[in-house]
């Protein structure tokens, strides 16, 4: 128990780490919500360039989708690693995961676009359009790589795992009669 709860410590590590990878991604390859600054009765607001875009929206699904496939990953990286499931590695999978998307999610808001918009709006200029800061405004896309990680690797462990031994299998095959019923 010991050995795997050590183990179980190294995959949350791991797992949360590489949520700076996922960060990184997210900023490289969400799309840009492009926003215009205006001078209204000497004061500066900020509009959505275009008010029915998809922008906003692609980043969610961008987060999602780049987490989906980190939650894929680090599943079948633990499984080849271990050959084996077990409580406390699925719990390190789903609390790495979790903690990987947090970390991703702050580092690609601090990473991104500045989230001063008038500021940024005042040094563009008026009628200028520049890039909205990242937000993720569907915070349920943070429990997309745990939910990812736990179900592959319940899937692989069901599929390529170890398997129990047949309980009956040292007494033997059942007899049975010509007809193919067991004897009692």
């Amino acid at each position: 128990m010991k050995t795997e709860l050590r183990e179980a410590a190294v995959i949350t590590v791991a797992v949360a780490v590489a949520g700076a990878l996922l960060g990184l991604l997210w900023v490289w390859l969400a799309p840009n919500v492009p926003l215009v600054g205006d001078l209204v009765d000497e004061q500066w607001v900020v509009y959505f360039k275009d008010t029915e875009g998809e922008q906003a929206i692609g980043v969610d699904g961008t987060f999602t989708l780049l987490a989906l496939a980190c939650g894929a990953v680090s599943a079948v990286a633990v499984f080849l690693w271990r050959r084996r499931g077990g409580v406390p590695l699925v719990v390190a999978l789903a609390v790495g995961g979790f903690l990987g998307s947090l970390l991703a999610w702050r580092l690609g808001v601090w990473l991104g676009p500045d989230s001063d918009v008038i500021a940024h709006a005042r040094s563009a200029g008026k009628g200028v359009t520049f890039p909205a800061p990242l937000k993720l405004g569907a915070k349920g896309a943070l429990l997309a790589w745990p939910l990812a990680a736990s179900l592959v690797h319940l899937g692989l462990t069901a599929l390529f795992g170890p398997r129990d031994p047949d309980p009956y299998e040292p007494y033997g095959p059942v007899p049975e009669d010509g007809y193919g019923a067991p004897l009692a």
